[in-house]
C-alpha cells in the first residue's frame, strides 16, 4: 500500500528506515533512497553496505557490531558517506527476531542511536521487510529515524480495496499512466493486492499503450491484465451478485485447482459477499436508498443517512464505513429480496459449520451452497 512516514526529524536528520511486509515496494524504495543519501561523486567509497539478511541468532550480533563499526569509521574520502543495513530480517518476529543475544544487541544498538552515535557527515538507512512494531528497537527507530513504511493489502480486512486502489493509482501515477474510473475497478478486481503483480501489469499496459495514449480503459483491462488469486475471489463474488450460477461454479472450480482451501472460499469471497448484500438490501427497505449508478457512488449516498441507519455496516481497519463492497452489492441488489439474502447467509453458516466438522468433500459442500443460494 502507499507508504506511511513518520513526521520528518529536524534537519541535518541522519537517520533513515525503510520497512514492510511488502518486499518489492520496500526493496525498490530503499534502493533509490540509498541512491540519493550517497554523497554525490564519492562513488563506491561513499556508502558501506552490510547485509542485514542472517541465519542465526549470532549472525545478528555480528551484523550489529559491523554497523556500528562502520558508522565509528571515518569515510575514506571526502567528509560524508552512507552506512546501509540492508534487508534486514532479525527485527521481526522470528526465531532469530526473539533470541537473548539478538535483542540484547538491538537494545545496545538503540542506545547507540539514542546517545547521538551517528556523527555529523554519516548518514544510517536501515531497510527491513519484516518488523516487529512492538519492539523497543522499532519505536525508537519511529522516533529518530525518517521512517517510511510498506506494508502489503491486508486482503483479510474490509475495505482492503480501496488501499489496492491507492497502490494501483500511486503506481500507474509513476509511468505516467491514468485510470478511468471503471476501468481501475476491474484492474483490482483482476490483478489483486500484491504490488508485484500491479506492477507487472501496469509495465504490460505501458508498453501496450505507448507513448500516445496514457488512459486506461476497461477494454484494455479485461484484454491484457492477468487474473490473480485475488482477482478470481473478486470474480467469484461478482458472480454471485450477479446470481450467475454456472459462472460462480466455474469459478469456485478454478480457485480449488489453484490450491485455495474451501473455508478461504467461503470466508474471503462468499461470506462477505452475501453480508454486504443483507446489508445493502436493509437499507433499500428501511430508508429508500436507491442503487447507484456505480460502486463509488455509494459512499455518497451512505453520506445522507442518519447515523443510526449506517452503526451496523461493516467497517474497514481504520474505522470508516467499507463503502466500496457495500457499493458493489447495491449494483447488483435488485436481483436479490431481503429473504433472499439473510436466507444466503443462513446458509453459509451451515456450509461452513459442515466444512469444519463433517467428512463431506468440500467442493460438493460449496456448490451446494451456491445452488442454494443463486438458483
Amino acid at each position: 500500500m502507499p507508504s506511511k512516514k513518520s513526521p520528518k526529524p529536524p534537519a541535518g536528520e541522519r537517520i533513515f528506515a525503510v520497512v514492510g511486509s511488502d518486499e518489492g515496494q520496500m526493496k525498490r524504495r530503499a534502493k533509490a533512497l540509498a541512491a540519493e543519501l550517497t554523497p554525490s561523486g564519492a562513488g563506491e567509497f561513499g556508502v558501506e553496505v552490510i547485509d542485514g539478511c542472517v541465519d542465526h541468532a549470532d549472525q545478528a550480533v555480528r551484523r550489529v557490531a559491523d554497523v556500528v563499526q562502520a558508522i565509528q569509521t571515518l569515510p575514506f574520502f571526502g567528509s560524508e558517506k552512507l552506512v546501509w543495513l540492508k534487508d534486514v530480517n532479525f527485527v521481526a518476529d522470528t526465531v532469530t527476531g526473539r533470541a537473548a543475544g539478538t535483542l540484547k544487541a538491538l537494545d545496545e544498538f538503540k542506545e547507540f542511536l539514542e546517545n547521538g552515535g551517528v556523527p555529523p557527515g554519516v548518514k544510517l538507512l536501515v531497510s527491513a521487510t519484516e518488523a516487529d512494531k512492538r519492539r523497543s528497537f522499532y519505536k525508537a527507530l519511529a522516533k529518530l529515524a525518517r521512517l517510511e513504511v510498506y506494508d502489503k493489502v491486508d486482503t483479510s480486512k474490509a475495505g482492503w480495496e480501496e488501499d489496492a486502489q491507492a497502490l494501483a493509482m500511486q503506481l500507474a501515477g509513476q509511468l505516467g499512466l491514468r485510470f478511468q474510473p471503471e476501468a481501475l475497478e476491474l484492474f483490482v478486481l483482476r490483478a489483486g493486492a500484491d504490488s508485484r503483480q500491479i506492477q507487472n501489469e501496469l509495465s504490460k499496459l505501458d508498453l501496450y499503450l505507448g507513448t500516445n495514449r496514457r488512459e486506461i480503459n476497461v477494454g484494455v483491462v479485461r484484454d491484457l491484465v492477468s487474473k490473480s488469486a485475488t482477482g478470481v475471489i473478486w470474480e467469484l463474488s461478482n458472480s454471485i451478485l450477479k446470481r450467475d450460477l454456472a459462472g460462480s461454479l466455474h469459478l469456485l472450480d478454478q480457485l480449488l485447482f489453484q490450491g485455495e482451501t474451501a473455508v478461504t472460499i467461503l470466508l474471503a469471497a462468499i461470506v462477505p459477499t452475501v453480508r454486504n448484500l443483507v446489508a445493502v438490501k436493509a437499507l433499500f427497505e428501511q430508508y429508500n436508498v436507491s442503487s447507484p449508478q456505480a460502486a463509488y457512488h455509494f459512499n455518497g449516498l451512505l453520506g445522507r443517512l442518519p447515523p443510526e441507519a449506517i452503526e451496523h455496516l461493516p467497517r474497514k481497519k481504520d474505522g470508516g464505513i467499507n463503502a466500496y463492497g457495500l457499493g458493489l452489492a447495491a449494483c447488483e441488489a435488485h436481483r436479490f429480496s431481503l429473504t433472499d439474502a439473510v436466507s444466503a447467509l443462513d446458509a453459509c453458516l451451515q456450509a461452513n459449520l459442515q466444512l469444519v466438522s463433517s467428512q463431506l468433500e468440500p467442493r460438493l459442500v460449496l456448490s451446494q451452497l451456491l445452488v442454494k443460494m443463486l438458483q
